[in-house]
């Protein structure tokens, strides 16, 4: 029952971030719901259940946007992979270690999906410019509303503490 219901916050939030975009948009930035999820699940259950939750969110973005199959799906694994290892290095308990590693994934991601992007089709903007122009505000955005979404989650999920036992 708990994987069906993973699997469904996955496709929820790829849904959301898909087909509602200026529902979510502030002054033309849009924050991206699947790698919240994937960050949550990587300092919740570590990264085979974040690349495996980058692997569905991804696939979904990849059909739904129309981009080349494997391009999202590529980005978020990784970054669920290297967020999973790090939070296990890390007391992710404090929202604002949270919310800083959805900062520092949203940017790896976002560098990421821009370096192929830039190198299958070169385009006259300069990659910085894309990357303090659309990949920095956007990760900002993610990160700020983080210690909200992951509230939800936990209220969805459980509290992993009460889930490992823990008495502290």
């Amino acid at each position: 029952m708990r994987n069906i219901v993973w699997a469904f916050v996955v496709i929820v939030a790829a849904l959301v971030h898909t087909t509602w975009p200026d529902f979510l948009k502030i002054q033309g930035v849009t924050p991206d719901l699947v790698l919240m999820v994937v960050v949550y699940f990587a300092i919740v259950a570590g990264e085979e259940r974040a690349m495996f939750t980058g692997a569905l969110g991804g696939i979904y973005q990849d059909v739904a946007s129309k981009a080349i199959l494997g391009h999202n799906i590529l980005c978020l694994v990784v970054v669920g992979y290297a967020v999973g290892r790090i939070s296990t290095r890390l007391v992710t308990d404090h929202p604002a270690v949270k919310a800083g590693l959805v900062l520092l994934a949203g940017i790896a991601q976002g560098v990421l999906y821009t370096v192929i992007a830039y190198i299958r089709s070169p385009s006259d903007t300069p990659f910085i410019a894309l990357v303090v122009g659309d990949v920095v505000p956007a990760s900002f955005y993610t990160a700020l509303i983080t210690p909200l979404v992951f509230m939800v989650l936990d209220k969805i999920f459980g509290d992993r503490k009460k889930a490992q036992g823990s008495t502290a």
